[in-house]
């Protein structure tokens, strides 16, 4: 797998040729403005929960690629009524795409688009592919429920934590979050794009070399291998 930093929660992965957008929100993000939306290659788009800075792009980017969209019964059900292809799933469930699977996680967040629709519960995900298992935690609080990943689901190669507090956790908490689910290698994501957010980096950085994590914070438009 490859996975592309776009910016904020925003991520493009490549895998077993397929392409995967996460949580679109580049468009009005300044800090992407180089990003050439138009350009992105889409066969889905993963949506962790209802929040615009997580769904900002994606009736556009759906309307151009026809990507199918992989979310909550809810988010799915929504965009569903609009005439998009979506697949609804819940908490705890695992479903086989041609990328490879994707289990639905627990997020302690809210949930809601800017119509004020309810978006369901919020979630993370684990995608699995060409031999690689990677947690993406969404926007989330530090939960002991983390613990069970490496116990139920096995060992990630590669876990993808918030840090920029605030509305998710800091770097602190995402750091025993880490531990909690067994990463020695974090991409850290949800962070500098609005001012509550905006965080120091070699602190950061500093916060995880201490646990004995390696901290990944990729320039917007960079990736990294896994």
């Amino acid at each position: 797998m490859r996975i592309q930093y776009l910016g904020h929660a925003s991520l493009s992965i490549e895998a077993n040729g397929k392409h995967i957008i996460v949580d679109p929100f580049i468009t009005p993000n300044e800090l992407a403005s180089h990003i050439d939306f138009e350009s992105l290659e889409a066969d889905y788009i993963v949506i962790t929960h209802a929040h615009q800075d997580h769904v900002y792009d994606v009736e556009a980017l759906a309307k151009r690629t026809g990507a199918k969209i992989i979310s909550n019964a809810e988010i799915a059900s929504y965009y569903g009524a609009k005439g998009f292809e979506a697949h609804g799933m819940n908490t705890g469930g695992k479903f086989s795409f041609e990328f490879g699977s994707i289990q639905s996680t627990i997020a302690f967040h809210s949930s809601s688009f800017a119509d004020g629709t309810y978006g369901g519960d919020p979630n993370g995900y684990i995608i699995e592919s060409e031999g690689k298992r990677v947690y993406i935690a969404g926007d989330t609080a530090l939960t002991y429920e983390m613990k069970l990943i490496p116990d139920t689901i096995g060992q990630l190669d590669l876990a993808i934590l918030p840090i920029g507090d605030n509305f998710t956790m800091g770097a602190k908490s995402a750091s025993i979050a880490a531990e909690f689910v067994q990463a020695t290698k974090v991409l850290g994501y949800h962070y500098d794009t609005f001012p509550p957010i905006k965080i120091d980096k070699s602190e950061a950085k500093s916060i995880f070399f201490n646990r004995n994590i390696q901290l990944v914070l990729l320039d917007i438009g960079e990736d990294l291998a896994v």
